[in-house]
């Protein structure tokens, strides 16, 4: 078996599961993603707040609409060693309960918990975790600098679910980044502090530097957006090259840190998505119209315009190839949607980090 040597933070939505079915096989089995669950209804929620909505409005359409995510996930990671978060579903319990039954029992797949969540739900998916007999992924949110009562905290949720340093994953969250120095500081402090505390089965080191907003140019070549969580992950690895073989490198893909935490069921988005490509140390991010005039031809000048730069890599993966059949295509087929690029960017990302982490980039 091939071990894996990326962590893609994944949201279940259709174009992420998609785009993870779709990457050629050799790329696949060198990935273990970290599912969250969206949440169905409501606002966005908060990063590491509890949810505040913890009524469903209906119980039954939530169970089936928890069915079907459960389902698409459990086909996607069907031979895949990953995890899965439950955060946003997991207080409906009676809902939730059978699914994360399937999860833990009928899957590959790692459950997720975490030191700022309820007592009684860390226990209970610890209790599903040890009826796995794949242990416990334990995600640890790292907005600012850890202090020593993080070490404190994590001690006492590793106590609680009583399960071995074997079967515990360390998971450490940075969200959102938008400076490679701050990332960089603040995931040292973390690995300093919390990486020795036990002899962690795994560790990750995962943040997300692709940007939630752009502004809505036009015609313009794309917006060149630094990939601070990859810059980052290479300081971390020149400053403390003893985690050189221990320490896995996740990232959000190609979306922004906090699309996990968006409901499934929200109004319609602005006329424009977003068509993007990662480069080695950056994202090309360039806005598209989902409803427009002439909306076909402009997308693909959009398409053409990253096809043609310079780091542009021609036939590297299907989200390569997507691009490229785009920008030199004609009529409306082939121009797709806001849906269609967030999963081609998936596609093409994931495939150049393994590329970059296994020496194989061109």
């Amino acid at each position: 078996m091939v071990d894996p040597v990326y962590v893609p933070f994944l949201p279940t939505r259709r174009d992420a599961w998609q785009a993870y079915e779709q990457l050629d096989p050799r790329v696949r089995r060198r990935i273990a993603p970290l599912w969250t669950f969206v949440p169905r209804t409501g606002p966005e929620r908060s990063r590491g707040a509890g949810s505040g909505f913890d009524t469903e409005e209906s119980p039954t359409l939530f169970g089936r609409w928890l069915t079907r995510c459960i389902d698409a996930v459990l086909e996607a990671s069907s031979t895949s060693v990953g995890w899965v978060d439950a955060t946003h579903v997991e207080r409906f319990i009676e809902a939730s309960a059978n699914g994360l039954w399937r999860l833990a029992t009928g899957s590959p797949l790692r459950l997720v918990t975490g030191p700022e969540r309820d007592h009684g739900l860390q226990r209970y998916t610890a209790d599903l975790a040890l009826l796995s007999g794949r242990g416990l992924g334990v995600r640890i949110l790292l907005d600012t600098l850890p202090e020593e009562s993080c070490s404190t905290e994590l001690l006492e949720l590793v106590d609680r679910v009583r399960l071995p340093p074997s079967q515990l994953d360390l998971l450490l969250d940075l969200g959102p980044v938008t400076d490679t120095a701050d990332a960089g500081k603040i995931a040292l402090s973390a690995l300093d502090l919390l990486a020795g505390l036990r002899p962690w089965r795994t560790v990750v080191l995962a943040a997300g530097a692709f940007p939630r907003r752009v502004p809505s140019f036009a015609g313009g070549p794309p917006l060149v957006v630094p990939r601070h969580d990859w810059l980052a992950h290479r300081l971390v690895r020149n400053s403390r090259p003893e985690f050189r073989g221990h320490l896995l490198y996740g990232d959000y893909s190609a979306e922004h840190a906090l699309s996990a935490n968006i409901p499934s069921i929200r109004r319609p988005g602005p006329p424009w998505g977003l068509m993007r490509y990662t480069a080695p140390d950056a994202f090309l991010v360039a806005p598209a119209p989902t409803r427009a005039p002439r909306r076909s031809e402009r997308v693909r000048a959009v398409a053409r315009r990253i096809a043609e730069a310079e780091i542009f890599r021609r036939g590297g993966s299907e989200g390569e190839r997507w691009l490229e059949a785009c920008a030199y295509g004609t009529g409306s087929a082939g121009t797709g949607n806001a849906e269609t690029w967030i999963r081609v960017g998936h596609i093409q990302h994931m495939s150049f980090a393994v590329a970059q982490l296994t020496g194989d980039e061109e």
